[in-house]
């Protein structure tokens, strides 16, 4: 991360019950907000999206936002490939502005795809661990969910830009078996198995649900070395070498209340 585009790093002591959430994907962004409102440990913190949907002017307003996270106690940051770039500026500003206070009142979960070459026939799960150590180094987060609705072939993706640059709003190929139906949008997965409206038991049904297909996933990708994924349904993820993972949203709203606790009464 360039330090030059940095500002002054300072302790920000005055921190409120918030979050921000910081993200160019309005879908993610309302997968997050609505997780957080409707659970009943984070129902009662007041959540900050970015609330333009276009590119651009979103970049615009994540940045002006930069000075406003000081006085949050948990930033969630989309560092996804494809976007990273485009927000890369703002990132650098919103670290630097909280960097004092990281870990300590304030603390970041990171929800982000993987690195390209993770989807390559014979890799191994290790891939992950410089992906890892290189946000770590950059975000100094608390949590990093692996999220693999956003994590595309390099043919998948349109990274220019230009005005023409878009989100890939259909699902990354390698998951379009399980979720049979034609032309089924990551918006539709991703409000079923949030099930926002719906009891705590039906919330908690489909998240297994979901975690049977990542599951599934883990096999055919990985075959023969499931064990490097052993725990990852737990609350404490998966251990790669010095890293460790999450899969979003698995446990995310509960990772979400034990920081603001920890943010609170440090």
């Amino acid at each position: 991360m360039a330090n030059d585009a940095e500002p002054d790093i300072l302790s920000h002591q005055a921190r409120k019950p918030q979050i921000h959430i910081l993200s160019l994907d309005p879908v993610l962004t309302d997968d997050v907000y609505e997780r957080l409102e409707n659970h009943p440990k984070t129902r009662f913190y007041r959540l900050i999206i970015p609330n333009t949907l276009q590119w651009k002017p979103r970049i615009r307003e994540i940045d002006a936002m930069a000075q406003d996270t000081t006085s949050s106690r948990l930033l969630i940051i989309d560092v996804r490939r494809i976007t990273l770039p485009k927000l890369q500026q703002a990132y650098n500003k919103i670290v630097g502005y909280n960097r004092k206070d990281l870990n300590k009142t304030c603390f970041t979960i990171l929800i982000g795809d993987g690195p390209l070459n993770l989807l390559q026939p014979g890799k191994a799960p290790d891939v992950f661990v410089s992906h890892l150590a290189f946000m770590r180094v950059d975000y100094t987060p608390a949590v990093f969910f692996y999220d693999p609705l956003i994590h595309y072939d390099a043919d998948e993706i349109d990274s220019s830009m230009d005005e023409s640059f878009v989100l890939p709003t259909e699902l990354p190929k390698r998951l379009k078996p399980f979720f049979p139906g034609d032309g089924i949008k990551v918006a539709a997965v991703r409000s079923f198995f949030r099930a926002a409206a719906l009891p705590e038991d039906t919330k908690k049904q489909r998240l297994k649900m979901l975690a049977a297909i990542y599951q599934k996933r883990i096999k055919q990708q990985f075959p023969g070395r499931e064990d490097k994924f052993k725990g990852w349904l737990s609350k404490n993820g998966v251990r790669l070498a010095t890293e460790k993972m999450h899969f979003y949203p698995i446990f995310f709203e509960d990772w979400v209340h034990d920081l603001m606790q920890k943010a609170a009464n440090p």
